[in-house]
């Protein structure tokens, strides 16, 4: 009995012990995501962001960006000036270098570092029009807004979904994103370049939008809208495996 339960532990440590005797490197494949975002989509207008100086500084050199502000008018919303009033969603795109092992990490490593505290985390499944489905984490966390002195003056609810899209997978794993570069540079002598995309947006009562309030139904059906149009637009599906992204065909 104490063999039985200890046997897949060692197994599991064993085969992650391997990444020591696995070459160091492999024939780099491209990321199936497209890093030109495009102007606008569904209504929602894209305004470009450069990188922070933290992130930069933080990932290997090759590392590639695309990041966006993306802002939709609320249907009869407007300001005492007549102005529209918008909705926004924070867009990300980080595409790793040629050091793979310093380009990208899970997004829970870096947001406490950005004001972001954690309540918690899940795995949902997004289909695009098309009928493709693909795996997206699910966090929820409060982002501290701080004045110029370092002191918390508001706190905000946020949601973020991410997901990483290599050369032919597709996952919101880390550990699996991990295993698949183990088995690729072993089995096939290959280095996914992997890209992470992350799309976040702030529920409960905003100030931008006069204090009105945003539930998280209302958020979620906007990021899964959102998150359903840009990976049908900017991931190359052709070389997705079907089994990495599960086709739903019509019966």
């Amino acid at each position: 009995m104490n063999l039985r339960r200890w046997f897949l532990p060692a197994m599991l440590a064993l085969g992650l012990s391997g990444i020591y005797f696995l070459p160091s490197a492999g024939e780099i494949a491209d990321s199936a995501v497209r890093m030109d975002l495009p102007n606008d989509m569904g209504g929602w207008s894209f305004h470009p962001r450069s990188p922070s100086e933290e992130e930069v500084k933080a990932l290997e050199k090759g590392t590639r960006f695309a990041k966006a502000e993306c802002r939709r008018p609320r249907p009869g919303e407007y300001t005492l000036e007549g102005y529209r009033v918008p909705d926004f969603l924070e867009l990300s795109i980080v595409l790793s270098g040629t050091d793979l092992n310093n380009s990208i990490h899970r997004p829970e490593r870096c947001m406490p570092a950005q004001g972001h505290v954690i309540r918690s985390s899940s795995n949902i499944r997004i289909q695009t029009s098309e009928g493709r489905s693909f795996p997206v984490k699910r966090l929820k966390s409060t982002f501290v807004v701080r004045d110029q002195n370092k002191n918390p003056v508001h706190e905000l609810d946020a949601i973020t979904y991410y997901f990483f899209v290599g050369h032919d997978s597709i996952t919101n794993d880390h550990l699996r994103r991990t295993l698949t570069d183990m088995k690729d540079r072993l089995f096939r002598g290959m280095d996914q370049r992997w890209a992470y995309v992350s799309v976040s947006t702030y529920v409960g009562h905003l100030p931008w939008l006069r204090g009105k309030m945003v539930s998280e139904e209302e958020a979620d059906q906007k990021l899964v809208s959102f998150t359903s149009e840009l990976a049908s637009d900017l991931i190359d599906w052709r070389m997705v495996k079907p089994t990495e992204s599960i086709l739903n065909r019509p019966r």
